[in-house]
């Protein structure tokens, strides 16, 4: 196991769970948002707001196809799913597990799509969102983790640390 790629939908836990199963590791950790906020000086909102979903997406395949590591966890945005070139290069860096997390609980923990800086559609709705994305969430995993609606982050690691 060198690297291990985190995909799933916004709020899913990437981030959070992420940090801590890096250092259960000893593994390094790379957001990829935050590559993203540091490559182009601004929030992801403010690409969003300027350049829209596809210039939002090229940013996001730039920022990933940046990264080289070992021994890394990296957490991807959501939307990563969405370019081949950036999911080809983090297949290449390591294995890739799918946080899946039910909409119900997604839409739960999500709030404000604007705020969060989600690259939707105009006029697509949550559930449309999800129905797009989990396919290729699917397409993607080496693996798929089952994070379960009220487990604490600690349960959420320990079962992605069994399934690894």
């Amino acid at each position: 196991m060198d690297n291990i790629i985190l995909i799933g939908m916004p709020s899913c836990g990437k981030s959070t769970l992420g940090r801590i199963l890096a250092k259960e590791l000893n593994y390094g950790y790379v957001d990829t948002d935050d590559v993203i906020i540091r490559q182009n000086g601004c929030p992801l909102r403010d690409i969003l707001d300027r350049e829209g979903v596809d210039g939002f997406v090229r940013r996001e395949e730039e920022a990933i196809c940046s990264v080289q590591a070992q021994r890394t966890v990296i957490a991807t945005g959501g939307s990563a799913i969405y370019s081949e070139k950036a999911m080809a290069h983090l297949k290449a860096l390591g294995r890739v597990v799918y946080l899946c997390l039910t909409f119900d609980e997604v839409e739960r923990r999500l709030g404000d799509l604007h705020a969060r800086g989600v690259a939707i559609a105009p006029g697509s709705t949550l559930q449309d969102l999800f129905n797009e994305r989990v396919p290729l969430y699917e397409k993607y995993a080496d693996l798929t983790v089952h994070i379960r609606d009220g487990n604490s982050v600690r349960q959420s690691v320990a079962v992605l640390l069994q399934q690894l």
